[in-house]
């Protein structure tokens, strides 16, 4: 009898686990099928408010990228002195997300300090603090781009300051979500003797967190330059201006467009690369010294 009655809480158990499997899977079935009608709608409106329909163009797709490397293989010879011609553009780019990104993730980490539990230095004012985060997060930077062209005229100082607002957001949301596992006996160490809040977070918690805050910098240092290169389009300055001249119909420039691609193409992957190994040192390097001492 008592293993009977052992026996039956186990069984309930299992029963309980079972169903809650079944509904696990239920719903996501429901959620898949809802995603897919979504997708289906989306998809046949965006179709029929086209000038023409999507699969009635699809013969077509690869025509520009042909007309492009055609006229490129035409005119390769002049391909290293158009490296040379846009290399300064190239330059122009990697500085504006440069600067925007450093801009953006020291604001991000004030910001993601303030909105902090446990950390903040006014609690009431947290939600006001990841508010203000959400907004500048939610705020495409092209449309930030564009007013700041309107006020202040085309160049590289609009884009700047768009995608360093952005990066406010997205890093803010970041370095929030690691402070939240910082450890908080060095903030109490240090506020039993006194220290105030921005000495608590300089000593007591940068420390510990720095790292990520690193890696997820250098991560959105390689969007930025994807961002920055895309509101050249509109006349934001650096390569993605160039390249929207270069790929204007009917001006025969396509060999420089090729240029521009491959100039971008080569720096993302530089850049990757790099950030990727500084990344991996900086995460693992420091475990895996403590866990050879």
């Amino acid at each position: 009898m008592a293993d009977l009655t052992a026996d039956a809480p186990i069984a309930d158990i299992r029963t309980h686990y079972l169903e809650m499997t079944r509904r696990r899977r239920t719903y996501s079935a429901i959620m898949l099928a809802v995603f897919v009608a979504l997708m289906v709608a989306g998809f046949r409106t965006a179709d029929d408010r086209n000038a023409g329909g999507f699969f009635d163009g699809m013969h077509r797709l690869f025509d520009f990228p042909a007309e492009v490397l055609g006229e490129a293989g035409q005119k390769l010879a002049e391909m290293p002195a158009h490296f040379v011609t846009f290399l300064p553009s190239l330059i122009e780019t990697i500085n504006i997300a440069g600067a925007s990104t450093l801009l953006g993730a020291m604001a991000a980490i004030v910001l993601s300090l303030l909105s902090t539990r446990g950390l903040a230095r006014w609690p009431r004012l947290i939600p006001l603090f990841r508010r203000l985060m959400d907004i500048t997060r939610a705020i495409p930077e092209i449309v930030i781009a564009l007013i700041l062209i309107f006020i202040l005229g085309g160049g590289p100082v609009p884009a700047m300051i768009a995608i360093s607002l952005h990066t406010v957001g997205a890093l803010g949301k970041l370095f929030s979500e690691v402070n939240e596992n910082a450890s908080l006996k060095p903030v109490e160490g240090l506020q039993s003797v006194g220290a105030s809040w921005s000495q608590r977070m300089i000593l007591g918690v940068l420390p510990q967190v720095m790292p990520n805050f690193l890696s997820y910098a250098l991560l959105r240092f390689e969007v930025n330059i994807r961002a920055s290169a895309i509101l050249g389009f509109v006349g934001a300055g650096g390569i993605g201006y160039e390249l929207k001249n270069a790929m204007s119909w009917g001006k025969g420039q396509y060999d420089e467009a090729a240029a521009i691609f491959i100039l971008l193409f080569a720096t993302i992957v530089i850049v990757d690369q790099l950030s990727s190994e500084v990344r991996h040192r900086l995460t693992h390097g420091a475990k895996l010294k403590e866990a050879t001492q």
